[in-house]
């Protein structure tokens, strides 16, 4: 099955606990064309677990825009924990003219009901930034006994991003732990979209169709954290009409980022 893919859901840098394949853009770039993705949203394993974000973000962007075509782009990390939060946010859109962020309240130690939170979103939305929210990476049972992070409760999302004009956000790895209904509440309060790298189970692409509609869906692969082939798979067995697959590829991604 030949595939027009836009991947929302790539990381490059060092994994602390692991090594990686092609955790380097020059090493991941040909892998990804050679899978058929046409544009991939990149973040950085180092804004995960570093404090100093301005020079993890500025070291990503330079990875990616070193890679010919436009093929991988950079997402930087904002904290809202930290105090310079805002500056971190305006790096990335003015300095390294990002098209969107990611947010790990799990690595960052704060829930979605953060008082710090909203101001973040708010801010992002105005400057047009998608908002990319890590529910997790990996499974809790295999992780590291002295770095435990649970998925985030994505349940008080829908509360939090009701009331924030033009925000548009992505739920990386949501189906560790989310339940059908917080994943049907924060659809149903804004321009909320999931990714299908953790998507697990016979049919489960189809029952988040039931749950969210086509054109809320994502590919993501986390690559190479996982191995890219095994989200091409779940498009496979889910046997989607030619349509289907194309909005949940690239074409929801691409009419996302405008």
């Amino acid at each position: 099955m030949t595939l027009d893919i836009v991947d929302t859901n790539v990381w490059l840098g060092r994994w602390p606990f692991r090594h990686l394949p092609a955790d380097d853009a020059a090493s991941l770039a040909p892998k990804l064309v050679a899978a058929g993705v046409k544009h991939a949203w990149v973040g950085s394993f180092e804004g995960l677990f570093q404090r100093d974000l301005a020079a993890a973000n500025d070291r990503l962007a330079a990875q990616c825009g070193a890679v010919a075509g436009g093929l991988l782009a950079p997402f930087g990390t904002v904290n809202p924990r930290l105090p310079d939060w805002q500056d971190d946010l305006r790096r990335c859109h003015e300095a390294h003219g990002m098209r969107g962020i990611r947010l790990a309240p799990g690595y960052h130690g704060y829930a979605l009901d953060d008082d710090s939170l909203p101001a973040l979103l708010r801010e992002a939305a105005e400057r047009r930034l998608l908002v990319e929210l890590l529910a997790s990476l990996e499974d809790t049972r295999t992780q590291h006994p002295l770095a435990r992070v649970p998925p985030v409760d994505l349940a008080p999302l829908a509360e939090v991003i009701r009331p924030i004009k033009d925000l548009r956000l992505v739920c990386l790895g949501a189906f560790h732990a989310a339940n059908r209904a917080a994943i049907e509440h924060a659809a149903a309060a804004g321009e909320v979209y999931f990714e299908i790298a953790t998507l697990e189970g016979a049919g489960g692409i189809a029952k988040l169709i039931e749950w969210v509609t086509v054109d809320r869906i994502l590919f993501g692969s986390a690559a190479p954290f996982f191995y890219f082939q095994a989200a091409r798979l779940k498009l496979q067995e889910a046997e989607l009409a030619g349509q289907q697959i194309e909005q949940i590829c690239h074409a929801n991604a691409r009419r996302l980022l405008g």
